[in-house]
């Protein structure tokens, strides 16, 4: 994959604290248009913290975050919300799907917030949910589906929106292996198929085997690279 474009994602030497423990101490990292980027380590080496940082979910106390030349780390809380309306989609472990909502809504919900009318967004949550293969759970609320259809229920919802960037975290921590390499197939599939990119945090040696390039963070830095662009 060539790098003469630069990266369409880039954090710099960050550094974020959470009460007296350091999650990050000068980590960084590049992701190019279309690349899937696998973060692993252990438990408590920074892997979320990096992720919500370069997400824009929080920001760092230093180092910086590059989105196409955009400043991340001090944009505007309502420019960072535009972001993860129309460039940005999120995946969590647990899927945090809205308990009240159906599963249809919950996807559509990401385009009605930003202007689409909610038949069209309930017709495009449906497409995405077909793909995923739970169209047929569109009408039932989270609480009344497995595991593995909530997470592919959250993956709709983060693709839905056509997002430039896929942040998964711990996307298949939740499942059993079976439920996880599926999903961890179809994701792979429709970023591929959409052309986004994905930064992929987990644990898994099976899942990382998924991605393009691999960091390896150890104590909030970035130990050691895998694979090349």
């Amino acid at each position: 994959m060539s790098t003469t474009t630069g990266p369409l994602l880039a954090a710099r030497d960050l550094v974020k604290s959470h009460g007296r423990t350091d999650a990050l101490r000068g980590a960084s990292a590049e992701l190019h248009a279309g690349e899937i980027l696998a973060v692993t380590g252990p438990s408590g080496s920074g892997k979320s913290t990096l992720l919500h940082c370069m997400a824009g979910i929080v920001r760092p106390d230093g180092g910086s975050v590059h989105y196409e030349g955009l400043r991340l780390d001090i944009c505007t809380e309502d420019r960072l919300s535009e972001l993860r309306r129309t460039d940005f989609g999120v995946v969590f472990q647990f899927g945090r799907l809205i308990p009240e909502l159906t599963l249809t809504d919950n996807v559509a919900l990401p385009l009605m917030l930003a202007g689409t009318s909610r038949r069209e967004a309930r017709a495009r949550a449906g497409e995405w949910l077909g793909r995923f293969g739970v169209g047929h759970r569109g009408d039932a609320r989270p609480g009344e589906l497995s595991g593995g259809q909530a997470q592919r229920g959250a993956l709709a919802r983060a693709l839905v929106t056509g997002p430039r960037v896929v942040f998964a975290d711990e996307p298949t921590g939740a499942l059993d292996s079976l439920a996880g390499e599926q999903v961890m197939a179809e994701l792979v599939s429709a970023a591929r198929a959409s052309g986004a990119a994905v930064l992929l945090i987990t644990h898994d040696a099976q899942v990382a085997a998924y991605a393009d390039r691999e960091i390896r963070l150890a104590d909030g830095r970035a130990a050691a690279m895998e694979g090349a662009i």
